[in-house]
């Protein structure tokens, strides 16, 4: 399961831009990696797991902005279309990074 998080957060202000970056920086402390800027996409062993973690980045949205959530599963993240650009091979991307124990 893939949470993944996209986000418009304003960056007018000095308080909006200190939000931005705690908000980002929290999203990689929780184990995100940038798809492309403001989408950011963590793999979940389950549901659970996702929602868990989906309460947490919602405790430490910044007020004024937009953050949206969507879960997909294994499959439904595999099969993204690339209308442009080419999909990145690392290993933080892949179906094999995932480990069941």
């Amino acid at each position: 399961m893939r949470l993944m998080i996209m986000f418009d957060l304003p960056m007018i202000t000095s308080e909006d831009r200190r939000n931005y970056r705690h908000f980002r920086k929290t999203l990689i402390s929780e184990g995100f990696f940038m798809m492309q800027y403001s989408v950011y996409v963590r793999v979940c062993p389950n549901k659970g797991n996702a929602r868990s973690i989906e309460q947490r980045i919602a405790a430490v949205t910044p007020p004024a902005g937009l953050v949206q959530s969507v879960m997909l599963t294994e499959k439904q993240y595999q099969a993204m279309h690339f209308i442009a650009g080419e999909p990145s091979r690392d290993l933080l991307n892949s179906a094999e990074r995932t480990v069941m124990i």
